[in-house]
């Protein structure tokens, strides 16, 4: 059953991942991400935590715009998921990019440790 305390540590959880993905935190990145964690990336390719964070470290992914249009989250005690959908920008690879995304996070929350994305996975919109 959904719990409204956990609803908004998780959207809390969502907005802090979202931060630290714009400003390449990798410090917060790794707290949030769990070393465990998979992604399914908007290629189809499936990478990892480390992948995730050495494509920040590196600069090889760098934000500069991130305009969220709807969060949605569901959250029980040690589990939730969440739905975003907004418009990245930034570059990849040295390609710039523009995209409107819709991503889908699956996190696990223990008492120590908060919540941590466990999978996730992105898609682009037209």
């Amino acid at each position: 059953m959904p719990n409204l305390d956990h609803t908004e540590s998780l959207r809390a959880a969502e907005r802090r991942l979202q931060s630290a993905q714009l400003a390449s935190d990798v410090t917060a990145l790794d707290e949030l991400i769990d070393d465990a964690a998979w992604f399914t990336g908007p290629d189809g390719k499936l990478y990892t935590k480390q992948d995730d964070l050495s494509a920040h470290e590196t600069g090889h992914q760098v934000l500069s715009r991130l305009d969220e249009e709807d969060l949605r989250v569901l959250a029980t005690e040690h589990s939730g998921v969440t739905w975003f959908l907004g418009t990245l920008e930034g570059a990849v690879g040295g390609q710039a990019l523009t995209a409107r995304l819709r991503y889908t996070r699956t996190w696990r929350r223990d008492e120590q440790t908060g919540w941590k994305i466990i999978a996730a996975h992105a898609t682009f919109l037209v």
